[in-house]
């Protein structure tokens, strides 16, 4: 009986390695060709992996949370014997002390199959900090003897690049390495904390980890301006329930959502730099001509940001549509990568829980965010007149890098004006 050691597979897009996220498989486990043998998961996709043999599970490679490098061993196989010759193997990436034995491949035989479907980081794509690297940089890293954890990623979507390499280099030779204040490294028995007695540690992984590395890169290299306004949501929401009431068998139903949506449409013509991507790196700003909305979504598994594109063409239905299966979608975890790319600038909404102000994090490459917060009623006097109005408050946050607090409260400002005098949102322009 022969043995085949199967090896993470090109994902394609650069990625130089996955992250174990669920085995299907175990030690002993008769496998036919074809079956789903892990999930794998990527800075931009969740990746099912499919058994290019039949044969019976001999070992694996990693357990959940590992990280395997394309190319290295990921499961080895104990074939059936009836026919081996189907197995592929490449001798040449063999690693040290694998035993198992050269298998021929078959000239036309496919690849092992890949399924791939979208995750976070999203995070929009939300940019993380899991590594992400060309293999030319990681060797660099590695020729150099830098430990890419502690490199902060400058490119889009907290990508290492050249730059980043040498701006660290630099910073080792000019301080002593005590003195950078670095991060050790997951797992380090070095790290200072120390657990309650009788509680037993669970492993941060899978999607939950990479947005604890976007949202650590995000506020360790965006400098961040909040800017906070209240408006009167009042004729919004009196307009809202209007159309709701309107044939609402064949229409959507109406949150803010859409109108906040169509209102940031209108508005960030005038300030064009407030939906752009900016390349720390290379210190370029991409300003984007159409608005690409990341709606940021909580599903059961983590944070999501589904992407309405080109919403500055659609109405207000047409954005409630757009938002409403996004959100389905990302909920139910059928979101295409596709969906989950592209963003220029951030809506995040907690609704009823929204409470009265927030801090929301910069979604990188992104330079700015909306927030909404909760509606409330206030006693508001209006011309000499004691009155109860909707109060909303917008929580926003931007990348003072490219926008100046005057920028950033003239943007809001004129997102205040369009949500109160909510007409102008629903006629075309």
């Amino acid at each position: 009986m022969s043995e085949f050691s199967f090896k993470l597979p090109d994902i394609g897009e650069g990625i130089a390695e996955a992250e174990i996220a669920q085995w299907h498989v175990a030690v002993g486990d008769h496998v036919d060709e074809d079956a789903t043998l892990v999930d794998v998961l990527t800075d931009k996709a969740a990746v099912d992996i499919s058994s290019p043999v039949s044969g019976t599970v001999a070992e694996l490679y990693g357990a959940a949370g590992d990280k395997v490098a394309v190319g290295a061993p990921l499961i080895r196989f104990s074939l059936d014997g009836a026919n081996p010759t189907e197995a592929a193997s490449d001798p040449a990436q063999k690693p040290a002390n694998d035993n198992t034995a050269d298998v021929p491949a078959v000239a036309d035989r496919e690849p092992p199959k890949v399924s791939v479907a979208a995750n976070d980081h999203a995070l929009s794509e939300p940019g993380g900090a899991t590594i992400l690297a060309s293999p030319a940089v990681r060797r660099r890293a590695k020729e150099l003897g830098l430990d890419l954890q502690q490199v902060p990623g400058t490119g889009p979507q907290g990508r290492i690049r050249q730059a980043d390499i040498d701006a660290r280099q630099r910073l080792l030779e000019q301080r002593p390495a005590q003195a950078l204040g670095s991060v050790p490294e997951r797992g380090s028995t070095a790290s200072p904390f120390r657990a309650p007695e009788g509680v037993s540690p669970q492993p941060v992984i899978g999607l939950r980890r990479r947005i604890a590395d976007a949202m650590t890169a995000s506020y360790q290299h965006i400098p961040h301006f909040s800017y906070v306004e209240d408006v009167d949501v009042t004729e919004l929401q009196q307009l809202r329930q209007a159309l709701n009431a309107l044939d609402p068998d064949s229409r959507p139903s109406l949150t803010l959502l859409p109108f906040i949506a169509r209102a940031l449409a209108l508005v960030l013509p005038q300030f064009p730099e407030a939906n752009a991507l900016y390349d720390g790196a290379a210190e370029q700003l991409y300003v984007s001509p159409e608005l690409h909305l990341g709606i940021a979504t909580q599903t059961e598994q983590a944070l999501l940001v589904p992407v309405v594109k080109n919403a500055q063409a659609l109405g207000i239905y047409a954005l409630a549509r757009g938002i409403q299966t996004l959100v389905d979608k990302a909920r139910q975890g059928a979101c295409s990568r596709e969906e989950l790319q592209g963003s220029t600038i951030t809506i995040t909404s907690l609704g009823k829980l929204g409470g009265l102000v927030s801090t929301p994090i910069i979604n990188a490459p992104e330079v700015a965010i909306i927030g909404v917060n909760k509606i409330r009623t206030e006693l508001v006097m209006v011309n000499g007149e004691l009155q109860e109005r909707q109060k909303m408050n917008v929580s926003a946050s931007f990348d003072h890098r490219i926008v100046d607090g005057y920028q950033a409260a003239s943007l809001i400002q004129a997102l205040k004006t369009q949500l109160e005098a909510p007409l102008g949102l629903i006629v075309d322009h």
